[in-house]
């Protein structure tokens, strides 16, 4: 089983910056992609960037002010947001997929963290 933690979310002024941690733990073989998605009360979840897999994705409302980074060694992901803006108001949550190991047998995973709020102020 692989678990997801994040952390790092909190209250910025619009203009400030925040940067979230994403660590997957557990029986980890591979780390293939790792994904942060974000969710606003009464609103669909939205993928907002994600790295491995592909090319480096960002959805268009955050290009040039958000950067995706992974340091596979520490099977942590960084989202530093910048310039942040109310309307990045919501939970964000990470997606990490692979492959898992239990012993002699591999099986692929999809797991999802519980999220971290973030909220900016105007």
């Amino acid at each position: 089983q692989v678990q997801v933690a994040e952390s790092g979310g909190g209250l910025v002024q619009a203009g400030g910056s925040l940067r979230l941690s994403c660590v997957a733990s557990g029986s980890i073989s591979r780390i293939d992609s790792m994904a942060w998605f974000r969710q606003a009360p009464g609103k669909q979840r939205d993928m907002v960037a994600r790295i491995g897999g592909g090319p480096i994705y960002y959805a268009d409302s955050v290009k040039g002010r958000f950067t995706i980074s992974r340091d596979l060694s520490k099977n942590t992901a960084y989202l530093q947001m910048d310039n942040l803006r109310p309307e990045d108001t919501a939970i964000y949550l990470c997606n990490v997929d692979g492959e898992g190991q239990s012993g002699s047998y591999y099986y692929p995973y999809d797991s999802w963290g519980q999220g971290t709020q973030v909220t900016v102020s105007s």
